[in-house]
């Protein structure tokens, strides 16, 4: 169970803070007017958000 929720945890924060950057990217792309950055900017929002639900889905998970 401890080898399941450390991957877990490495995913959430791996979730949260590559969707942050993907957004990030994203959005240096939307301002510069490029054609692909309004996409980069969803995606890692989404990214993120799913990261933060895992953590709600972590808090959920029996300690044993």
């Amino acid at each position: 169970m401890k080898n399941a929720v450390a991957r877990l945890d490495a995913l959430i924060w791996t979730l949260i803070y590559g969707g942050l950057v993907v957004a990030a990217a994203g959005f240096a792309l939307v301002r510069g007017h490029q054609g692909h950055g309004s996409a980069l900017l969803v995606i890692g929002v989404v990214l993120a958000a799913v990261g933060v639900a895992l953590i709600w889905v972590r808090s959920r998970m029996a300690e044993t």
